[in-house]
């Protein structure tokens, strides 16, 4: 039984305040906040308490989601509910920020009104809900004097026109007035998480990759998708299946709609998609990586003349030369008397910083070709330098985003839809890879 609901952005100050019991004050906001804000950890517990009352909060979308309540109820069903009311704002909204939140407070709590009933749950549907929600969500596009990418040469298609707009997926799934809303499209992500540790001598010591597939679907009526998976692809140290290159996971896991009747031979997934985001399959592989890992690191850390430490790293991706990654940064921790950094990089698009608060270097790369290598040479200044401060340089940590790749080699073999759409009706298809946790050992 929940008695309270209320969404805070990251400084406290509150976008959503429901009561539905009347059991609870509303200064709870500020004791929930107060009690956030004076935890030592970045991330504080999930269930807290103050007297006779429980707080129960995630993290989505850089705000607090929170429930309160009283009573004994289970907080792994408080838990659920929060996540599925940060995805149905997501799906109502479009995206998931302080910004949308503040512009369909409406739509929100008409959304908490046929979710919940004086403190009980009723429904976290989609297709349930989409009967009774009449707020029209309210988006916010970019302004731009000229939009012109879209349009190729005298008007005609070009193969820019062909790819999804970054905002193609981050509509809200029920948009009657806007530009878009007579769109029939669906979105198919591939996305995997990356953790490696490399050690100092090059050696790869651990590699874990967590993926899944997820949906996204705008279309108004679809008995059933068909999502074709690589025909080698197998779960655990079985036989292999097929011809071509093995595609293993140790583990694998299914939405409750998917059905998987044609799956062990055929390795295709069905089910019949409502509107909005599901994740259809997550899957994991633990210590193997079937691809070399997408970055090389060749440091070297020496003193120099007076109270100078020198730093030169040597940084190589290992991707195809066609590939590219995105927003890469390298953190590279310094010694904690470090108090000033020069730098030279090897092209001007990078950018480097000392982290005085953090105490470490960060080297951030917008673009890094496959098969490119880079460098950049960092002299820190550190009072009292000594052979023991070498040793607080590193590890390096990395962060990057890799678009259509997967290291697992998952690929989507087709995407059908029955019965076929009236119009025309759009299937994408995208894969992208993140780094986790992506370390270095100097």
């Amino acid at each position: 039984m929940i008695s309270q609901v209320f969404i805070l952005s990251s400084k406290g100050d509150h976008l959503i305040y429901k009561d539905f019991r009347g059991e609870a004050d509303k200064d709870a906001i500020s004791v929930f906040f107060e009690m956030v804000t004076a935890l030592s950890g970045d991330q504080p517990p999930v269930v807290m308490s103050h007297k006779d009352l429980n707080f129960v909060h995630v993290r989505q979308g850089g705000l607090y989601w929170v429930a309160s309540t009283k009573t004994n109820s289970s907080p792994f069903t408080i838990i659920e509910f929060l996540n599925r009311l940060a995805a149905l704002t997501k799906d109502y909204c479009g995206s998931l920020c302080e910004k949308s939140v503040r512009m369909n407070f409406a739509l929100i709590y008409e959304l908490l009104d046929e979710m919940v009933d004086y403190g009980y749950i009723q429904t976290t549907s989609t297709d349930i809900l989409k009967n009774f929600i009449q707020t029209e969500a309210v988006t916010s596009k970019p302004f731009s004097l000229f939009d012109l990418s879209n349009v190729g040469l005298f008007g005609a298609e070009t193969q820019q026109s062909k790819v999804a707009p970054s905002t193609a997926a981050t509509r809200p799934i029920m948009s009657h007035r806007s530009e878009q809303g007579g769109k029939n499209e669906i979105f198919v992500d591939v996305v995997e998480r990356l953790s490696v540790v490399i050690g100092s001598n090059g050696v790869l010591m651990k590699a874990d990759v967590e993926g899944e597939i997820r949906v996204k679907c705008y279309l108004p009526t679809c008995s059933e998708m068909r999502i074709g998976l690589n025909e080698e692809f197998s779960i655990g140290r079985s036989q292999l299946r097929g011809y071509g290159t093995a595609v293993r996971v140790d583990e694998c896991s299914f939405h409750q709609a998917v059905k998987l009747d044609e799956f062990d031979t055929y390795r295709i997934l069905k089910v019949c998609p409502s509107q909005g985001e599901q994740t259809l399959m997550q899957y994991q592989l633990s210590d193997e990586l079937p691809c070399a890992p997408p970055f090389r690191l060749f440091p070297t850390v020496e003193k120099d003349y007076g109270s100078r430490l020198l730093i030169f790293l040597k940084l190589r991706c290992d991707l195809p030369p066609k590939s590219t990654a995105l927003n890469v940064s390298v953190t590279v921790p310094v010694p904690k008397g470090s108090l000033s950094l020069s730098q030279e990089l090897s092209s001007p698009d990078q950018t480097a910083e000392l982290q005085l608060k953090n105490k470490a270097i960060l080297w951030s790369i917008p673009r890094f070709p496959g098969g490119a290598q880079l460098s950049a040479l960092f002299k820190v200044e550190v009072p009292s330098l000594s052979s023991a401060s070498l040793l607080e340089v590193g590890p390096v940590s990395m962060s990057f985003e890799l678009p259509k790749q997967t290291c697992t080699g998952l690929q989507i073999r087709f995407l059908r839809l029955s019965p076929t759409q009236p119009g025309m009706s759009q299937r994408w298809v995208r894969y992208v890879t993140h780094s986790d946790s992506y370390t270095i050992r100097i």
